[in-house]
This record gives structure tokens, sequence and C-alpha cells, in this order.
């Protein structure tokens, strides 16, 4: 796996060196390559969802071990793709506006099935923490009886989701499917992630958890809306898309949004939120993909989506690749010496979070790596956050001999105020 992350990065690293190669790099061109990778990123997400949609169908249909296995790799390879388009956060109104639906976490899984009694019941913070929608055809929410006798995507996404105003009840999306089939993880800093057994999607006597049809019903309903919300987004960064549109407006805005996102995603986000904040409570409840085990794939590949939007290249899922005049290009322009400095600080970034894959996938997982005084764990984590602090001090250097003023990237408390994280 060591192999595979440094060629991913090193592929990445000659595509923007020959982008870089081709010239001037006028900002609208740049744009233009931002959005078309952006259309691509949303578009191999769809694809890879659209498997996953299948597997689940499957699933459900006719249940078994291998159904069940089969539905969980194609969640982990929809990950892949959707990963690395999160650099289009922050920067893009529509699409923060959008994200929430399809990548809210943490959650309290308890609003959709059953968790085991060490979870607790509900909170002041939460009502609805243990309402369990698949145990309960018919419910009160917000002073409200919700007729939820059919599991559908509206109920999903117009009931359900952030209920009573609390970001934690997160009804939709690729962590609530994650949730439907891996379960809880009740191995806290141990090895292994969560163990649905198939037979939760049984039917009959063999049926495990109880109401395993309402079960079927749910995981086909967040999987059939996160299809739809992805082909949205599609249609917005392709051609005529208003995502699209925005960006190409106005280039100097445009170029800031390309920055915004790549700074705010390495550093408040991945980096402080994600990353720095987990070591800081040493919480495995702090992990992105905690059901799954799946984290140290959601930072590694934010890092790669960081450093192709730089690049100007992205390698599609039927390795084809996507690209054109780049950022990269743009700021050698300016400073050749300040691009290098930025190519090289991309490239050991995502070194750093692929030394994070390589131990995960070796047995170390991203969770045991969380344990207090687990020395090993906190130098990887933390070889992560500061190669992303590092680029992120890079980014700001590039803002600047752009002269992209104005532009705000997301800090987090963990990084800005540790002390305000134990208030």
């Amino acid at each position: 796996m060591k192999t595979l992350t440094l060629a991913t990065s090193a592929l990445a690293l000659s595509f923007g060196t020959a982008a870089m190669a081709g010239g001037h790099a006028s900002k609208g061109a740049v744009l233009e390559t931002y959005s078309d990778i952006a259309e691509a990123k949303y578009s191999d997400s769809l694809i890879t969802a659209e498997r996953l949609q299948a597997a689940v169908d499957a699933l459900v249909s006719s249940p078994s071990a291998e159904a069940l296995e089969a539905a969980k790799s194609a969640w982990l390879a929809a990950r892949v793709p959707y990963q690395q388009s999160e650099v289009f956060r922050f920067g893009n109104a529509i699409v923060d506006d959008w994200e929430g639906k399809v990548n809210a976490w943490p959650l309290d899984e308890g609003l959709i099935d059953y968790v085991d009694a060490s979870y607790g019941g509900p909170t002041d913070e939460n009502e609805a923490a243990v309402l369990n929608v698949i145990a309960n055809a018919s419910f009160t929410l917000s002073g409200e009886t919700v007729d939820a006798s059919a599991i559908t995507p509206a109920l999903l996404e117009d009931t359900l989701q952030e209920a009573d105003g609390v970001e934690a009840n997160v009804a939709t999306g690729y962590h609530a499917i994650e949730f439907l089939l891996w379960g809880q993880d009740l191995n806290g800093h141990g090895a292994g992630a969560g163990s649905r057994p198939w037979t939760d999607y049984a039917t009959g006597d063999a049926c495990t958890g109880g109401n395993c049809d309402r079960r079927g019903e749910y995981l086909k309903a967040a999987t059939d809306l996160l299809i739809s919300d992805l082909e949205w987004i599609v249609a917005q960064w392709a051609e005529g898309g208003d995502a699209r549109a925005t960006l190409l407006a106005d280039e100097d805005a445009g170029i800031a949004a390309i920055l915004t996102g790549m700074g705010s995603l390495s550093y408040g986000e991945t980096a402080g939120e994600r990353m720095r904040l987990g070591v800081m409570l040493n919480d495995p409840e702090e992990e992105h993909s905690c059901f799954a085990d799946n984290t140290h794939n959601d930072h590694f590949y934010n890092g790669v989506g960081i450093q192709s939007v730089y690049l100007g290249s992205y390698t599609r899922v039927d390795g084809s690749v996507v690209d054109g005049p780049s950022l990269s290009a743009l700021v050698a322009e300016t400073d050749a010496a300040l691009d290098a400095e930025m190519q090289a600080k991309l490239s050991a970034a995502v070194m750093a979070l692929g030394r994070i894959k390589t131990a995960a996938e070796s047995g170390f997982t991203y969770d045991m790596m969380l344990e207090r005084g687990n020395a090993a764990g906190e130098a990887l984590i933390m070889g992560g956050v500061n190669g992303l602090i590092d680029q992120t001090r890079s980014i700001e250097r590039v803002i600047a001999a752009l002269g992209a003023d104005g532009i705000e990237i997301e800090g987090s408390d963990s990084l800005d105020n540790p002390e305000a994280v134990f208030e």
C-alpha cells in the first residue's frame, strides 16, 4: 500500500508539471479546468454511488453475508472520489449549501436504528437521540405526530434530517448508509469496525435486530436519496450549470474560491476538526468514518483532492485523466520558487497522510492511534496535521502572491485556541 500511496502523489505531481509547461495560463482557463475537475469528481461520485445502490438493492432483495460484504465494499469505493471533491467546499456557496445532505457527521445513530445500551438515552441537547425510526412507524417529533409507516427519501430529507434543528440528527448521506451497513463500532480503541450481522436484513425468523424490512427500506431510501443529491451537484458543474457559471462570472472571485477551498479543507476542517481534535480528546467517536474504520482513507483522499486542484489534474475511476491549465502554472508565472514550494508541500502532506493510511491498512487502525498514551499513533496523526498546516502556510503565500484579497481560511479551536476545546 505504501508503494501505491507514493505513486499516487508522484503521478499527480507529474501532471502538474506538465500543465505548467504548457505556457501562459489565464485565470479563465484555470477556472475552466477547475470546473471540469469538479464535474468529473462529482460524476465519479455518482457512478460509484450507483454501484453502491445496485449492491444495496441486491442485499435487501436477497440478504446474505456475501451481499452485505459487497455493499460495504461498494460504499468504501464510493468514498474515494467523493472525498477528493471536498476541496470544492468553503469557496463555493452552492456546494456548501448542499454538502450537509450527503456528508454530515458526526451523527446520533440512535435516531435511525437500535443502539447498544451503553449509548444512553435522550439528552437535553437532542431529545431524538434514540428515536429509532426503523423500530417506530409513528412517533412524535417537534410536538407533531409523524407517520413513518413508509420510509421514503422524503421522510428522511424533509422530516428527519437535522430534526429539531439538531445538527447531530443526521438521517441522510454517506454516514447514515455507513451505519446501516456496519452498525456501531463498540471496540473503543481496540481493533475492529462495526459488525452488523447480515441477518439484520433477513426475513422471517432469521431476522435479527427486529424490523428487518424497515431497515431495508431505510437503507434503500438513503441510497436513492444520495443518488438524486449527486445527480443534482453534477448538473451544477456541467456546462451551463449554476456552480460553473457563478465561478466563471468573476475571475478574481473564482480564483479566491479555489484558494479558500484548498486552505479551509487543509487547515480548519481536516487538520483541525477531523484530526487534531481527535488527538486532543482521545475519542474514537471523533473518527470521520467511525463505523467502517475508514477514516484513514477520508483524510488521505482529502489531501489528494487538494493537490489535484492545485495541479489541475484528476485521474478518474476509469483511469482517464481530466487536466488543463492549472493554478500551479498561474503561480509559476508570478513566482516559480513559490510554485515549487507549494508543489513540494502538497506532496509532503499527501505522503504524511499516506503513512497513516499504510499503517491503518496494516492493522494499526485510526481509532487505535487515537488512544491516550499511544505515542506512535499520535506521531502518525500529528505528522499528517503538521503536513496540512505546513501546506496551508504556503497556500497563504500563494494568496498574497496572486493578490487574492479578502480570503478567510476556516480555523479550528483545536489549532487556534486549544484551551477552548476543554471549556
